[in-house]
């Protein structure tokens, strides 16, 4: 049987883009199967590539996560030759451009959103801004931990009275990437259904990406609820959920409704709880958080990791050890998953889309690009 095309075959995306946001959208499409040309700054190239310790063939391990399987064209835009150049490659071969520089910055070249789609209709053009296409701070800089900050989410991360902390991952950066992707994936479905009416541009932005993230909090504050505190590994609206120590270990425990809240005193043989008027409902529990938690905590923390997870599991209570990365690397289930991939030169492995066609997950596209290894795309030099 012949092996099947990835869904994006034959579409060609043009990536004007650096740090994380843009590549990052840039490396799913091309692990959907699209050709993705990165193109880079001629001195110094991505940012992204110094992004380390560690690094493997000069570029840093990040870099090569979210650019494997690109071609790399180095870009002087103050060479007019070059600007023509790119211009005529991408309204002649591209389906796509995304582009996450300074607002107006390629506007300058004749290469932006409006003039591209203008000269080529069937063209798809995606800005991944900072702040936003609207709005006073338009065309302010902005980067992942700026936008937790600015978002609110700082605010209710940790516990009261620690520091301000931030998710120490770039869930706003990859996340404006997955909307952009979802926002190119919609535009060409549309342009295949309806070419004459299609979307041509789409705008996201990391502020916008940090809003939807807190829409709970954000919502449940326009509805007149209290302002959020900060409850460490707990939730605002569900409780008990959050992590309790055991002896040996720190174990997340879900119990998410009344009925497991129920199964989970029973466990811990705390019937009273179960039938106490502040522990009825979860809004209750949630009232009375205070009183509630530390009643749990008494008899967890006398027990073992193995022991709660024997009888929490045996009770269907969803709960899991809080581990380590080497803990996560070595787990049978992330294995069974196949989702650790390695780049075809052996020297990066990383993680694969969370995503499967057929009971098959698209491999790694490629090896990360050496700068500037594909000018003669353009045969610019």
């Amino acid at each position: 049987m012949a092996e099947k095309q990835l869904p994006l075959t034959g579409t060609c995306v043009v990536e004007i883009g650096h740090s994380l946001s843009a590549p990052y959208a840039g490396n799913i499409l091309a692990r959907l199967g699209a050709r993705v040309i990165k193109i880079e700054s001629h001195q110094r190239g991505d940012y992204a590539r110094d992004w380390g310790p560690p690094f493997v063939d000069g570029a840093s391990v990040l870099f090569h996560g979210v650019n494997n399987g690109k071609a790399s064209v180095r870009a002087n835009f103050d060479e007019p030759e070059f600007v023509q150049k790119l211009k005529a490659f991408i309204l002649e071969h591209a389906d796509v451009v995304l582009q996450n520089l300074k607002p107006g910055t390629l506007d300058r070249y004749g290469l932006g959103s409006d003039q591209l789609t203008a000269a080529s209709p069937r063209l798809i053009y995606c800005n991944l801004g900072a702040f936003g296409r609207n709005g006073p701070l338009q065309h302010a800089p902005g980067y992942d931990p700026l936008m937790q900050a600015f978002s609110g989410l700082m605010s209710v991360l940790g516990n009261t009275g620690d520091d301000a902390s931030r998710v120490p991952v770039s869930l706003n950066d990859k996340g404006t990437g997955m909307w952009a992707v979802i926002g190119i994936l919609s535009a060409l479905l549309q342009r295949r259904q309806d070419p004459e009416n299609a979307t041509r541009i789409v705008d996201v932005s990391l502020f916008e990406t940090a809003l939807s993230w807190m829409s709970v909090p954000l919502s449940d504050r326009m509805a007149g609820g209290s302002m959020p505190q900060r409850n460490g590994s707990g939730s605002p609206n569900i409780v008990p959920y959050q992590v309790f120590q055991c002896t040996d270990g720190a174990l997340m425990i879900a119990a998410g409704n009344d009925k497991l809240f129920a199964a989970l005193c029973a466990t811990l043989e705390l019937h009273q709880l179960i039938v106490d008027p502040r522990f009825a409902t979860n809004g209750a529990r949630v009232q009375h958080r205070d009183q509630l938690i530390p009643l749990l905590k008494v008899k967890i923390e006398r027990m073992s990791m193995a022991e709660c997870l024997d009888k929490f599991t045996a009770a269907s209570i969803p709960c899991g050890p809080m581990h380590n990365l080497d803990q996560v690397l070595q787990h049978a289930q992330t294995h069974a998953l196949g989702i650790l991939q390695t780049t075809p030169d052996g020297q990066v492995t990383t993680i694969g889309l969370p995503i499967s066609f057929d009971g098959q997950r698209p491999p790694l596209a490629g090896n990360g690009p050496q700068l500037g290894a594909n000018d003669d795309l353009l045969h610019i030099y």
